[in-house]
């Protein structure tokens, strides 16, 4: 596994652990180059509003820090599979590569339910999935355990 691959995705981590207590947490980092463009994490929760996934808002921060939608030569780390929403906003920006941490067997949408990317839509994004898994699977697994507690008192 290359060394950018952890680099980054411990940095996505690092967003995740901003969305507890209230929300999921999913963190995410785009990158360009060796150039960190921006990060994200899950606000859904907080916020009120289903769009707020992590990727999404990363997404939001890094056309605006490079002044468009086009972020091809970028790479987008996300401790979570994306679901199809977002993994759609990820090829609709057209980046590069899409790396993830755990893979979702609820709502993913690059392999483990269905394979969005296996569609024919004209920008397909290098997919590489289970960098850093084992932490990023301890990390929602201690947040649900968590709510389950909450609910069980």
């Amino acid at each position: 596994m290359a060394d950018s691959n952890v680099q980054w995705m411990r940095a996505a981590i690092q967003q995740a652990r901003q969305s507890l207590p209230e929300d999921v947490p999913v963190g995410a980092v785009i990158v360009k180059g060796d150039t960190l463009v921006s990060s994200g994490y899950n606000r859904r929760e907080r916020v009120g509003n289903v769009l707020l996934h992590a990727e999404v808002v990363a997404l939001a921060a890094a056309c605006e820090s490079l002044g468009g939608w086009n972020l091809s030569g970028c790479t987008a780390y996300v401790t979570l599979e994306p679901c199809p929403m977002c993994a759609g906003a990820l090829a609709q920006a057209r980046i590069d590569r899409v790396v993830y941490g755990a893979f979702d067997l609820k709502t993913g949408a690059l392999g483990s339910v269905c394979d969005l990317y296996a569609m024919p839509f004209p920008h397909v994004p290098l997919v590489i999935g289970g960098v850093l898994e084992r932490e990023c699977v301890a990390l929602l697994r201690d947040f649900f355990r968590g709510v389950r507690n909450q609910r069980g008192r």
